[in-house]
């Protein structure tokens, strides 16, 4: 569901959009400098905790961006999120109203 959003999003906005679905691939993108990385922390294809704490401690990849959004009952992977490094946290009805801007900038 939130794939969509994101695409049509993204769309409107005029802006590029690559989805992945491993962490291999989360990794390699990001060696690439994009823009701004979003990350699911309920997907199942990868250890969200685990990709957060990799991407920000790798040289290569701890200045991308990274927002991801998650269940507003997940307080706790929500913190754990933070913790590990991700730049903004956001419930999922707080990513979905603002997903334009945050495409914009």
């Amino acid at each position: 569901m939130f794939t969509v959003k994101i695409h049509e999003a993204a769309k409107r906005a005029g802006v590029a959009i690559e989805f992945v679905k491993s962490e291999i691939d989360a990794m390699d993108k990001a060696r690439s400098a994009p823009s701004l990385m979003i990350l699911d922390l309920n997907c199942n294809s990868v250890d969200a905790l685990r990709l957060i704490g990799s991407l920000k401690t790798d040289p290569e990849t701890k200045s991308v961006p990274l927002i991801s959004y998650v269940s507003h009952v997940q307080g706790d992977l929500k913190q754990a999120a933070q913790q590990a490094g991700c730049d903004m946290v956001l419930a999922r009805s707080a990513f979905s109203a603002n997903l334009p801007q945050l495409l914009k900038r």
